[in-house]
């Protein structure tokens, strides 16, 4: 079983499962709990009726402690795993892991805005997301592809096979902040086959005024009101 007592010893495995490394992960644990115990106090069952026998009686699970929680929940959304193999890794029944996923997800995104780095994803709320933080207006954006399994509609599979992966997935535009690294916009999720440019054109993006900008060819013609964008120019091989 996949434990955060053990994982936490190797830094490389800890973040290539979870997306963050363990100093990180700390950091993040007390809004998690806090969370967790907001949304789910100890005086109530999880169905919201007041327990009528002490917290922590009963049927024992695997996902006993604020660390154990947290790091399940990272795993799945930075591995994406069936969930029947997600409870293998956490001594869990599928039917039981789903109904952790369900439950710690919403816990995980009230976590991440208590400390200030969940990305916004309303287009128009950008730009006051951006000024608030106080960092520098130096960003970055970019699109980013996640597997997803092979549809069984042959109309869906052409939307969403991505060619320059060979595979088909979900598609989103993030931006982030150069400096920090903090992913401050991600946008709604489209076919793998969607062109970043055109995702971008449908978002419709509002930004902060004298920000600079840095974009690959990916978004040639992109030009946001307000912004200076940086972009490499292509380059263009003569055949001899």
């Amino acid at each position: 079983m996949l434990t955060y007592t053990k994982l936490k010893r190797n830094r490389r495995k800890f973040l290539a499962l979870t997306g963050l490394t363990p100093k990180e992960f700390q950091l993040l644990l007390p809004a998690f709990q806090r969370a967790y115990a907001r949304r789910f106090p100890a005086d109530h069952t999880l169905h919201g009726t007041r327990r009528q026998r002490k917290h922590g009686g009963g049927r024992k699970t695997s996902l006993d402690s604020p660390e154990q929680r947290l790091l399940f929940a990272l795993v799945y959304l930075k591995t994406y795993p069936l969930q029947a193999l997600l409870g293998e890794v956490f001594d869990l029944s599928q039917s039981r892991a789903n109904r952790w996923i369900h439950q710690l997800l919403p816990v995980l995104q009230r976590a991440l805005t208590d400390v200030g780095v969940r990305p916004a994803r309303d287009p128009r709320q950008f730009a006051r997301h951006e000024r608030h933080t106080g960092e520098p207006l130096n960003l970055i954006i970019d699109g980013t592809e996640r597997r997803r399994q092979r549809p069984k509609n042959p109309e869906k599979q052409t939307l969403y096979y991505s060619g320059r992966k060979k595979t088909h997935s979900d598609k989103n535009v993030v931006i982030a902040n150069r400096k920090t690294k903090r992913i401050g916009y991600l946008s709604q999720t489209y076919a793998g086959k969607t062109q970043d440019k055109k995702i971008v054109d449908q978002e419709r993006i509002t930004y902060p005024r004298g920000a600079k900008l840095h974009q690959d060819t990916g978004f040639q013609g992109y030009a946001p009101r307000g912004c200076a964008i940086y972009q490499p120019k292509k380059s263009h091989v003569r055949a001899n």
